[in-house]
């Protein structure tokens, strides 16, 4: 069917309303009204859009919080949706005035000049998992809080851990069982804190038991079994890595990847001059935590024994990609070093040439 015969709609989707612009072929203005976000007012408008539409109908709206149910409702209708990145939605510099009405007609014309980028969306299972990684992050980040508050409140009371180097050791919970206070009052936001500890250390332990079970899945053995070929990458990253990128083959190049995780410096270059800057920092933030967190792990000298159990079972070649990741990054973390480069730029770097070795590996898999 010809692209002229297309009828665009551009939807401003938010929690209770969709503001729906449907631009007819041959139209320059389209024609505007307000739904509720339901399934079953979604479903009212893909049948007046089809009545009202000449030939193919395509539907586009921004990613955002309410996620990509919507695109899925319109789908399972038997119409085309596209989730659109926000962030690379042409904008003018000198238009000032945002509502709602305007970003669905905008969004409709910029989809009939075909200047929208699409997101890749999860499936329903991988963005299930997804989620279930992230809940483990977010119990993380808790158990990390109620920690600091406990041992804040400690450091006020004056009542220090200097038995051991290690805190949260089975000699440092003895110890905090065990203190006792002169004011009941103290007594009780101990042990209230130390409840919270133990209340979010036992979510995690179950999250992470989860997760366990999930990389089980046929659907996910294989990738984690590879990555976890990788120093630094063990189960949880590696099922975090999977869930949150659920489609290698969509990048073409190492390159297009590292630039997809925003860790490629930033470039102002004009006039003859090139300047670059910090790294971009665009696209999956947890992803891009992640693989900077494993990059550290290459600041100590190459032992392929040390990986020998996680390896066992995993194709040759695929070891042999993580082998050579694991003597190339750890010599180019001390030849920066050597070079004066700060720490936290050196495992910037690291990280982005171990993401170009790990999209080898999982390209190699997927094939």
């Amino acid at each position: 069917m010809r692209k002229g015969n297309t009828t665009h709609v551009g939807l401003d989707a938010h929690k209770a309303a969709i503001m729906v612009a449907v631009l007819l072929p041959g139209e320059s203005r389209p024609v505007e009204w307000q739904i509720s976000n339901d399934g079953t007012a979604v479903r009212k408008l893909v049948k007046k859009v089809q009545r009202m539409a000449m030939g193919r109908t395509r539907f586009c709206y921004e990613a955002g919080p309410c996620g990509y149910v919507l695109q899925r409702w319109i789908q399972a209708l038997g119409e085309e949706c596209m989730v659109v990145a926000p962030s690379l939605i042409p904008r003018k510099p000198g238009d000032r005035i945002k509502t709602d009405r305007r970003d669905a007609r905008k969004l409709a014309e910029l989809d009939r000049a075909g200047l929208l980028t699409e997101v890749h969306p999860p499936t329903e299972e991988d963005e299930a998992v997804r989620d279930l990684c992230r809940a483990r992050e977010d119990a993380h980040e808790d158990l990390v809080r109620c920690r600091h508050r406990l041992s804040k409140f400690l450091l006020r009371r004056g009542r220090q851990w200097l038995d051991g180097k290690k805190a949260w050791s089975q000699g440092h919970r003895l110890w905090l069982r065990n203190l006792r206070f002169e004011h009941a009052a103290d007594q009780v936001v101990l042990e209230d804190y130390l409840l919270a500890v133990e209340q979010v250390e036992e979510r995690l332990r179950e999250l992470e038991t989860r997760i366990e079970t999930a990389s089980q899945a046929p659907r996910y053995v294989e990738a984690v079994g590879a990555l976890r070929c990788f120093r630094g990458i063990d189960t949880l990253t590696a099922m975090s890595l999977v869930t949150e990128l659920h489609d290698f083959m969509r990048f073409p190049s190492a390159r297009g990847l590292m630039a997809y995780l925003g860790l490629v410096p930033s470039e102002h270059s004009s006039g003859g001059k090139e300047r670059r800057g910090e790294i971009t920092c665009a696209g999956n933030s947890h992803v891009r935590r992640l693989l900077i967190e494993a990059a550290w792990h290459y600041r100590h000298r190459p032992n392929p024994n040390g990986l020998a159990s996680r390896r066992k079972g995993q194709p040759r070649r695929v070891i042999s990609i993580a082998d050579r990741a694991m003597v190339r990054l750890h010599r180019r973390f001390y030849r920066m070093l050597e070079r004066g480069k700060a720490r936290p730029k050196v495992v910037v770097a690291v990280a982005r040439e171990l993401t170009g070795f790990i999209w080898a590996a999982l390209r190699l898999h997927a094939a």
